[in-house]
């Protein structure tokens, strides 16, 4: 990999890297830090329905379960970021080679090659 396709994909890690962040953000500032009935916009002393806090409490598991998976992909970014500087981005972490430039270009945080990729998600999972 070139000087300049190196830069390329650094650039759209980190411009990935700030779209995480602020999502991130986003969802902690209006889900994650509300309590229940903040949540529903029920702010009056009456209790909630039962069925409306199911409702709420289902919205807010999809909300954290879409936090917690950009959280996991920002650290991959970060982790790429770091091989950056490192000097051993670009290279598969479990057969040595080059991972090819169109594939970084794709998943620029990718740790494997292609090849090595599908070996791993064919293999059964415990």
């Amino acid at each position: 990999m070139n000087k300049k396709e190196l830069k390329r994909i650094e650039k759209l890690l980190l411009e990935e890297r700030d779209r995480l962040v602020e999502v991130i953000g986003k969802l902690e500032a209006s889900v994650l830090r509300r309590t229940q009935r903040e949540a529903s916009g029920d702010l009056s002393a009456y209790s909630i329905h039962m069925a409306d806090l199911g409702t709420d409490a289902i919205e807010r598991e999809k909300d954290i379960q879409v936090a917690s998976a950009e959280n996991r992909r920002l650290l991959e970014i970060r982790a790429a970021l770091e091989r950056i500087g490192q000097d051993d981005f670009g290279i598969c972490e479990s057969c040595d080679q080059k991972i090819d430039v169109r594939r970084l270009e794709v998943v620029p945080h990718a740790r494997l090659c292609l090849k090595c990729q599908e070996k791993a998600e064919r293999r059964p999972k415990h």
